[in-house]
C-alpha cells in the first residue's frame, strides 16, 4: 500500500486528463470558433472575411437587439419573482402538513414537458380566438402586443418551472436541522417570524443554487418564445437567444449572429459571477 500511494499520487492528473481534454474540447472549442466568427463577415457559403470589431459596433445600433435585451431583462426579473418566489411559497405551505406531497404533484407535472411541447399546449389557449379569451370574456391579443406577449410567455414558463423549484425548496426544508426550529418555537417564534429569522437563513445555500440556475435559464430562454411567437410580431418579443438564432440561421449572417452569441455568453457569465460573488460575501 505504501509503495502504491506515491505512484497513484504522481499519475493522478494522467487519469483525469483524457476526460478533461474531451470536456474542454466540447465546451471551449465551439466557443472559440464562435468568437472567431464574430470578428468576420460570414454567410455560411463563402470563406469568412475578417472585419475586426464591426459586428460588435453594429450591436449598439441595432434596435432589435435593444428590444431583445429589454425582453431578456423582463424574463430575468420575472423568473426571480414568479417561478422562484412561488416555488418557495408552495414548498413552505405544503411542507410538514398531512398530504403535502399530493398537494405538490400538480405543480410538478408540467416540468415533464419540453419547452417546445409546453408552447404547443399553450398556443391555442393564448391565440386571439383561443380558450383564454373565451373563458375570460375578453378580446385580447395575448401574443401580439409587447410587452404583454413577453409577460404571457413568462406565465407559461412559470407554469413549467414552478414544480422543480418547489421540489428543490422542499429538499432544502427537509435538510434543515430540527433543533433550531424547535428551540425557536419554544421561544415563541411562529409563522412569518419563524420563517424569516430561522428557516430562511438556514436555507440560504440552497436558495443561492435555485436562484443561480433560474438566472442562467432565463437568460437563455429560446424554445417557448420561438414556438409561440418566433420573436414577433415583427421582432418585439425576441430574447437575446432568439435574436442570435434569427440573425445566424434565418438571416444567414453568421458573423453578426456569433457576435450576439458572444455577448449573450459574456452577459450570462458576468451575471453568474456577480451573483455567486455576492453570495460568497454574504456568507
Amino acid at each position: 500500500m505504501n509503495t502504491r500511494t506515491p505512484m497513484l499520487g504522481r499519475f493522478r492528473y494522467g487519469y483525469v486528463a483524457p476526460a478533461a481534454l474531451l470536456v474542454a474540447g466540447l465546451l471551449y472549442a465551439p466557443f472559440l470558433w464562435t468568437a472567431y466568427l464574430s470578428l468576420t463577415r460570414y454567410d455560411g457559403l463563402e470563406p469568412p472575411v475578417f472585419i475586426g470589431l464591426r459586428n460588435f459596433v453594429k450591436l449598439f445600433d441595432d434596435p432589435a437587439l435593444l428590444t431583445s435585451t429589454r425582453n431578456t431583462l423582463i424574463w430575468v426579473v420575472g423568473t426571480m419573482v414568479l417561478p422562484v418566489g412561488l416555488g418557495l411559497l408552495v414548498a413552505v405551505l405544503s411542507y410538514d402538513i398531512k398530504g403535502g406531497m399530493w398537494f405538490r404533484v400538480p405543480f410538478m407535472l408540467p416540468y415533464a414537458l419540453s419547452g417546445a411541447g409546453l408552447a404547443m399546449v399553450w398556443s391555442p389557449i393564448l391565440s386571439h380566438d383561443g380558450i383564454a379569451n373565451l373563458l375570460l370574456g375578453v378580446d385580447t391579443a395575448f401574443l401580439q402586443e409587447a410587452p404583454a406577449n413577453t409577460i404571457a410567455m413568462l406565465l407559461v414558463w412559470t407554469w413549467q418551472q414552478l414544480g422543480v423549484n418547489t421540489l428543490l425548496f422542499v429538499v432544502g426544508l427537509q435538510s434543515i436541522p430540527k433543533e433550531p426550529i424547535e428551540a425557536a418555537r419554544l421561544d415563541g417564534a411562529s409563522g412569518w417570524g419563524l420563517f424569516r429569522h430561522v428557516i430562511w437563513p438556514l436555507m440560504r445555500p440552497l436558495t443561492a443554487v435555485v436562484v443561480g440556475l433560474a438566472l442562467v435559464a432565463s437568460l437563455k430562454t429560446f424554445d417557448i418564445v420561438w414556438v409561440l411567437t418566433q420573436g414577433g410580431p415583427g421582432r418585439n418579443s425576441e430574447t437575446l437567444a432568439v435574436t442570435m438564432y434569427k440573425d445566424t440561421f434565418v438571416a444567414s449572417d453568421y458573423g453578426y449572429g456569433s457576435a450576439v452569441a458572444v455577448m449573450l455568453t459574456v452577459v450570462t457569465g458576468l451575471a453568474s459571477y456577480l451573483y455567486l460573488k455576492r453570495q460568497v460575501n454574504a456568507t
